[in-house]
């Protein structure tokens, strides 16, 4: 009996990427090729590259099927790409889609999915602690200067993005911000104190914690160090982010991840612990 292709994605999304590549990396770590793989599914080269690309969708049966020829024994890795490769929920973020460039769905994806997120943010006050008047001072300073229809779908998804650390069942979420950040007004001193009172408010949770890089630290030579981190649901699904020059990168090489690991605790070591953290915020807003 010959079986349905199931059809391409209609969106490639960095999820999507993510299972693909995850198929590859225990497919390469044996040393089969991609015809072989395709063979034992009764598949062509072409329909293996779509999976591994993440064009094209796989199933449950298909994903036990490789990963048992690719001798992988890790059960809970399974599990976890079969959850990836059959999760058909239709999250908030693709209202946005056509609206907002792809990466911002990809980053409310991969958020939504996370198990902790850690976070280092030098210039700015992280988004996810961020006021709707203060994203859109940000999102305003943008040059070429957004038009009112893109401007208010940006402030609006990125208040969206809040409900992983605000909903019935929030993330974990650690962030670390330099004073610098916190002094800078992107609009006027009015948002300013209204943004140290909303991450003040924030931090209030047990499951938020705030580190603050004062700028008298001594020996701080990471102000390139922004990036988030989100905790897949097995380590080997972990995920970084960086933004460059060139754009917002996904990462998810091991060698990577490891360094953005590193990166992050040798930034906690020039910080103030999260109680002396929330008193300094608490007097910035006072000075206001």
């Amino acid at each position: 009996m010959r079986r349905r292709r199931l059809p391409p994605k209609r969106h490639l999304t960095a999820r999507r990427v993510r299972l693909g590549a995850e198929l590859r990396k225990l497919r390469e770590a044996i040393g089969m090729k991609a015809r072989e793989a395709a063979a034992l599914l009764g598949a062509d080269a072409v329909q293996m590259s779509q999976i591994e690309s993440g064009v094209a969708g796989v199933s449950a049966e298909r994903v036990r099927r490789l990963a048992a020829h690719y001798a992988c024994t890790d059960e809970g890795l399974i599990e976890a790409l079969v959850a990836m490769a059959t999760d058909r929920t239709r999250g908030w973020w693709e209202d946005y889609r056509g609206v907002l460039p792809p990466v911002n769905l990809d980053l409310a994806e991969a958020e939504h999915h996370a198990m902790f997120l850690r976070e280092v943010v030098i210039t700015y006050v992280p988004g996810l602690l961020q006021t709707p008047d203060y994203a859109r001072a940000v999102f305003g300073y943008m040059r070429p200067e957004l038009p009112e229809s893109e401007l208010t779908p940006r402030v609006e998804h990125r208040m969206k993005r809040r409900n992983v650390i605000e909903g019935d069942a929030p993330t974990p979420y650690e962030a670390i911000v330099h004073e610098f950040a916190l002094r800078i007004r992107v609009a006027d001193r009015h948002v300013s104190r209204a943004q140290l009172l909303r991450i003040l408010e924030q931090t209030e949770q047990e499951h938020v914690t705030l580190r603050v890089i004062p700028t008298d630290q001594d020996g701080f030579g990471g102000a390139g160090a922004s990036m988030m981190y989100m905790g897949g649901p097995v380590p080997q699904l972990d995920t970084g982010l960086r933004e460059g020059a060139t754009g917002t990168a996904f990462i998810d090489a091991e060698a990577q991840l490891r360094t953005l690991r590193t990166l992050f605790r040798k930034v906690e070591k020039a910080t103030l612990d999260p109680s002396a953290s929330r008193d300094f915020v608490h007097r910035l807003s006072k000075e206001l």
